[in-house]
C-alpha cells in the first residue's frame, strides 16, 4: 500500500460533500470526453448535471448510495450506486455503478479500485444484485478497468445528450 492510500479513507458522502461532488465531476467528465474543445451543447449538459443540489437530492434518495475516497486535503474520488436501475441489455441486475470517478491526478495509484470494492461491498451488505454500469465505448482504459476487476460485457446502448446519442458498452459483474 503506497503512503497516500495508507492517508485515504473511503467512507459514505455527506451534505458537506457535495460541492466537492460537484467540481469533482465537471474536472473528470469535461477532461474526458471533451478533447477536442468545449461548446454549449456540452457545457450545458455538464453545468445541469454536476450541481451541489444534483448530488443533495442523490444523498436524500433511498435508492442510492454514495461513497468517496478522503485523502487529507479533501475527495479524490466517489462511487455511486443506484438500486431499481435494470440493465437496459439483459434486465437481470437491477443495481447500476452511475458514476465512478476519480481525479486524474489520482487514478493509477489504487483509489478506483478501493473504490470499486467497497461500492461491491455495499451492494452484498443491501443484498443489492450484482451492478451493471454504462461506460462511453471510447474510453477504453475505464472499459480495461472493469475487466480486469471482474466485470465483463454485456452489450451495447446509447447514451443521449439531446437529440445526440453515443454508445455505451454495458457492463455486468461476474458474481462469484
Amino acid at each position: 500500500m503506497t503512503a497516500q492510500a495508507a492517508q485515504t479513507a473511503i467512507r459514505p458522502a455527506n451534505a458537506d460533500d457535495c460541492s466537492s461532488l460537484a467540481a469533482l465531476s465537471l474536472e473528470v467528465w469535461c477532461g474526458t470526453y471533451l478533447q477536442n474543445g468545449i461548446n454549449s451543447h456540452f457545457a450545458d449538459y455538464v453545468l445541469s448535471q454536476y450541481t451541489p443540489a444534483h448530488f443533495a437530492a442523490a444523498l436524500q434518495n433511498p435508492a442510492e448510495r454514495l461513497l468517496v475516497s478522503q485523502n487529507l486535503d479533501g475527495i479524490d474520488g466517489y462511487i455511486r450506486l443506484a438500486h431499481g436501475q435494470p440493465n437496459p441489455v439483459d434486465n437481470q441486475s437491477r443495481t447500476e455503478i452511475m458514476t465512478l470517478y476519480v481525479q486524474p491526478r489520482h487514478q493509477g495509484n489504487g483509489t478506483g479500485l478501493r473504490l470499486l470494492q467497497a461500492g461491491l461491498q455495499l451492494c452484498r451488505d443491501n443484498h443489492w444484485d450484482a451492478p451493471w454500469l454504462a461506460s462511453n465505448s471510447d474510453n477504453t482504459s475505464a472499459i480495461s478497468f472493469y475487466l480486469r476487476n471482474g466485470f465483463e460485457h454485456a452489450g451495447l446502448t446509447h447514451f443521449r445528450i439531446g437529440d445526440s446519442h453515443y454508445p455505451n458498452d454495458v457492463l455486468r459483474f461476474r458474481s462469484p
